[in-house]
Formats: structure tokens, C-alpha cells, sequence
């Protein structure tokens, strides 16, 4: 049977709400911090134009049984023609993000700076949580759980008997970073808040490869069918005003 604790009120005053105050404080800094290095570049306008022609191509194939079927072709040809399509990209004419980047230092010290601010944030508040509050039950989630979240909930705590609604210290820090985003939303903005897990997942990648993306769009272009969904509209469209009238 899991044991129930009677948390010291000393906890939740120099455990739980500094830590609580500590990661908001960190994540508004940090925010800033990002601002300030925040260089601005100009875009590519190449990059931009692909761009601008991957949204046209979508736009046209959620109206292609919208228009007539000779319209709808003669734009596909101008999108996916082998020879000079918008959406057609030669072999080795392909641009590589990990080559782009590499190439352009803007880009390269951009990214490194996105990176450092959210690295070292985070290893140093883990290293003084760790170090200061390593081995505390911090706080009791008010409804019951499965032993399924014992390894998430109670990290550094090596209790079989505690019950799994306990929460660690270092779980805390946990919860805190990957779950403060609402908060930040509502301190700085939706398009401000700072999302730890975004950025975990950016880190992994280079940037967004255009040639790909028009290469993706041509293929789903050229399996797009037409099917004229306006067949007989005029009398369809009489008989729905014939029962409205009458």
C-alpha cells in the first residue's frame, strides 16, 4: 500500500514556490535575452517566391472541381511542365540547408545563439535544482495515477512506496519547463511564448529545404483528378431558390 505524506509547510514555502517563481523568471529572461541577439536578416527572395508558388499550387488543387476542367488544366501544365514548370526542379539544382547554412555565418550564428540561450539556461537551473532541493517531495497532485507515471512524476526518488500523485523536486523542474507555455502566452504573447519543446525539436534540424517542398507539391499535383463539382449548378440551384420562394 502506497504511504500518504503530511508535507511540510517549510517545503512548499522554500522548495516549491521559489523554484515555481524561479523557472517564470528565467523563461521572461530569457525571452528577452533572445531579443537582444536577435539578429535581423534580410529574406531570400528566392526562397520567398517558392514559397509563394508551394501555396498557389495547394490553393489549386482544394479549388481544382471548382473550375472548368480545361482551366484546371491548363494550370497544372503551367505548375508541373517538365521543361519550365514552376513547381519543376532540374536534378542537382537542389539547394542543401546544412550547405546554406554553413555558407552563410548570419545564418550559422543565428542558430547558435538560439541555441546557447536555451542550453545554458537550462543546464545551470538544472544544476542548482539538483544541487539545492535533489531528493524533496514537492507537491501532491490532487486525482489518482497509474504506476505508469512514477518514473515521470518521482524522478530522484527511489521510494516504491510513495504513492505516484507525489511529485519530486526534480520532476517539478520538469513540469515547469515543458509546461509553463500558457503562462508565457499570457505574459508575452502567443507569438512570444517561449516553448522549450519547439525549440528541442528545431535543434535537431537546419531549416526548411524549398527544392524538397516543390518537388512534394509537383507529385501531389500531378495525381490531383478533376471532378467538376458544378455539374447541373444552375438547376440545382433553381430548385433550392423554387423551394425558398415557395
Amino acid at each position: 500500500m502506497a504511504e500518504d505524506l503530511v508535507l511540510d509547510t517549510a517545503i512548499r514555502d522554500w522548495v516549491l514556490i521559489p523554484l515555481s517563481v524561479v523557472m517564470v523568471l528565467i523563461g521572461v529572461l530569457r525571452y528577452f535575452v533572445s531579443k537582444l541577439m536577435h539578429s535581423s536578416q534580410t529574406p531570400d527572395a528566392k526562397i520567398v517566391k517558392e514559397g509563394q508558388v508551394i501555396v498557389r499550387a495547394r490553393n489549386l488543387r482544394a479549388g481544382a472541381n471548382f473550375i472548368p476542367s480545361k482551366a484546371f488544366r491548363a494550370r497544372k501544365i503551367y505548375f508541373c511542365n517538365e521543361e519550365n514548370g514552376l513547381l519543376f526542379v532540374p536534378k542537382g539544382q537542389g539547394q542543401n540547408p546544412q550547405a546554406q547554412m554553413f555558407s552563410d555565418p548570419n545564418m550559422a550564428m543565428d542558430m547558435m545563439k538560439k541555441n546557447l540561450s536555451m542550453i545554458i539556461p537550462q543546464t545551470l537551473t538544472f544544476a542548482w535544482v539538483n544541487f539545492f532541493f535533489s531528493g524533496f517531495v514537492a507537491a501532491k497532485i490532487p486525482f489518482p495515477l497509474t504506476q505508469r507515471f512514477r518514473s515521470m512524476l518521482q524522478n530522484g526518488i527511489d521510494l516504491s512506496t510513495v504513492d505516484v500523485s507525489y511529485v519530486s523536486s526534480r520532476s517539478w523542474y520538469f513540469l515547469n519547463l515543458f509546461g509553463l507555455r500558457g503562462l508565457f502566452s499570457l505574459i508575452l504573447g502567443e507569438e512570444n511564448a517561449v516553448d522549450d519543446t519547439q525549440r528541442m525539436m528545431q535543434m535537431g534540424g537546419f531549416g526548411f529545404d524549398p527544392s524538397k517542398g516543390l518537388s512534394a507539391e509537383k507529385d501531389n499535383l500531378d495525381i490531383t483528378q478533376h471532378d467538376w463539382a458544378l455539374l447541373n449548378f444552375e438547376h440545382r440551384a433553381e430548385a433550392v431558390l423554387r423551394k425558398v420562394i415557395s
